[in-house]
């Protein structure tokens, strides 16, 4: 199969733990399937609804640590519109150093937005700046039973693989306030990983550093949502 790999990295990134709100604050080791599409969004500088899309991605990094953070919380009116009063606060928060994320896609004109990204590309926090390195057509081959699925996130259900087990959203609404779309439970494996030995059909592929990899693809389609 023929598809576009965009090549990402950043000196720092963080991934929250969804229903986590206060005090020591982990970090996810693969970004969400959310956390990806909003790199997209970010790229075309508009929210994109992605009524088809086919989307696969791979996550490593070089440390993991933890760091002090000054954090300035909000109250909101009932309504959930913010007042105008902040306090502020230290929380520990668990980041990722040198991390290098891998987006396989296969319609030209979403990878045409990384060519050219309008707004700036993060993974995480505003501070964690992310820069395009490489854009390029590469033939991936189909595998069955795939054993090296890693660095990345799995749908839970019929695949059963072994891993962080965490109830991830999709999507996002564009709505205030915004709106989870497609939840549902995902194995999180780390790029660190054992190879495991699955069921699922994956796409081959050779990293620059000369790693192999098996990569999952996620089918995406949100129209149902906006109807």
């Amino acid at each position: 199969m023929k598809v576009f790999r965009v090549d990402i990295t950043a000196w720092t990134s963080s991934f929250k733990f969804p229903n986590l709100i206060s005090g020591f604050q982990p970090t996810l080791e693969v970004p969400p399937i959310s956390t990806v599409l909003g790199l997209i969004n970010a790229a075309s500088g508009k929210y994109q609804k992605y009524e088809k899309l086919k989307i696969g991605y791979y996550f490593e990094f070089g440390a993991k640590q933890t760091d002090l953070e000054t954090i300035y919380q909000i109250e909101s009116h009932e309504k959930g519109y913010p007042k105008n009063t902040t306090k502020s606060n230290v929380i520990n928060r668990e980041f990722l150093f040198n991390s290098h994320l891998f987006i396989y896609l296969t319609d030209k004109e979403v990878v045409d937005f990384f060519r050219s990204p309008v707004y700036s590309l993060l993974l995480g926090r505003s501070s964690d700046l992310a820069t395009v390195n490489n854009i390029e057509e590469i033939e991936l081959i189909e595998i069955h039973n795939a054993n090296k699925i890693k660095g990345q996130i799995i749908p839970f259900i019929d695949n059963y693989l072994p891993g962080l087990i965490q109830p991830l959203p999709k999507y996002f609404t564009n709505t205030i306030p915004r709106n989870n779309l497609g939840t549902e439970a995902y194995s999180v494996i780390s790029f660190n990983a054992s190879d495991i030995q699955t069921n699922i059909n994956a796409y081959q592929d050779t990293l620059p550093s000369g790693k192999e990899i098996h990569i999952y693809f996620h089918d995406l389609d949100f129209n149902k949502y906006y109807e």
